[in-house]
């Protein structure tokens, strides 16, 4: 999904020089992506050399990163206290894409940034709490491993982390065009309709996969557009058949309140708009399977 992520990505990481962003930077530099600078306004001047024996230089700020590297991407690690003045810089900067790993950042400074790229129109953000987005061959941006998949046509966006990986280790054998996490939380840069969207125009995929999880209307409201706009296969499955009644399960969003936001409610408005639903995420990669046959037939 190139419009997203290719091989012209270069990207910076704000928050590079802390422990979760040298131990990501690493991996990201591992799978084959140019890392072109981090982003510390106190270690400013600084180079940081990975194994492999790429050096990174740091900068004070994203738009010193932006003029000095042609940086197009960058991946937030900042802690959650610190993560909103990160975005906004990034934003400030207009840099093409953020993708904000951070999770526990207050909902009110999710909605401050996420509003703030709309309004600038220059900036995607992908996240907060997210896996980030990888296109396997080209590029990773965030904390995806590598490893799990190669390059193919089936195109994945999910809510949960941990469902991205388990499918795209279900899904090997296919490839994966773009594997891109969108994040759990209430307030998000990119929904699942964004990303529907940009697998519909994208050339290098052929099925969609979509997982969502339960509570809010995201994938009720991703029926409704699926119905209207996608032409490809979209194959859906949604986490927290088991899950009781008003309880928040792990994810900030992850609530259920009446009979909206479960995920039998969410499995019927999918499949009232023609997306056959797995009951399980191995149901959900063999419907896969299917989908990518169906099509070679």
């Amino acid at each position: 999904m190139s419009i997203i992520l290719d091989q012209n990505s270069r990207i910076i990481v704000q928050g590079m020089t802390g422990s979760e962003g040298m131990k990501h930077t690493q991996r990201m530099l591992a799978s084959g992506s140019a890392i072109v600078g981090g982003v510390n306004p106190r270690k400013a001047g600084q180079d940081v050399t990975f194994d492999g024996g790429v050096t990174v230089p740091v900068f004070g700020t994203v738009k010193e990163a932006i003029e000095a590297t042609g940086a197009n991407v960058t991946v937030v690690f900042v802690p959650a206290r610190f993560t909103a003045a990160a975005v906004l810089e990034a934003v400030d900067a207009e840099i093409p894409l953020v993708v904000c790993i951070t999770e526990g950042v207050p909902a009110k400074d999710e909605t401050q940034f996420v509003a703030a790229a709309r309004r600038s129109g220059k900036t995607r953000i992908i996240g907060p709490n997210c896996p980030g987005i990888i296109s396997p061959g080209l590029s990773n941006a965030g904390i995806t491993p590598a490893d799990i998949t190669g390059p193919g046509r089936v195109g994945l966006v999910s809510k949960s982390g941990t469902l991205t990986y388990q499918l795209m280790f279900e899904v090997r054998d296919l490839g994966i065009s773009t594997a891109l996490g969108i994040g759990g939380d209430p307030v998000v840069g990119t929904t699942h309709i964004d990303a529907l969207q940009a697998f519909q125009d994208d050339p290098e995929t052929d099925v969609i996969v979509m997982i969502g999880e339960i509570g809010g209307d995201a994938e009720e409201r991703a029926a409704d557009y699926i119905r209207e706009h996608i032409t490809k296969p979209v194959i859906g499955y949604v986490a927290g058949f088991t899950a009781p009644e008003g309880k928040t399960m792990g994810h900030a969003g992850a609530i259920i309140s009446g009979s909206s936001g479960t995920a039998t409610a969410k499995k019927a408005a999918l499949e009232a708009a023609g997306v056959k639903v797995g009951k399980t995420p191995s149901e959900t990669a063999k419907l896969a399977h299917e989908a990518v046959a169906a099509l070679t037939h």
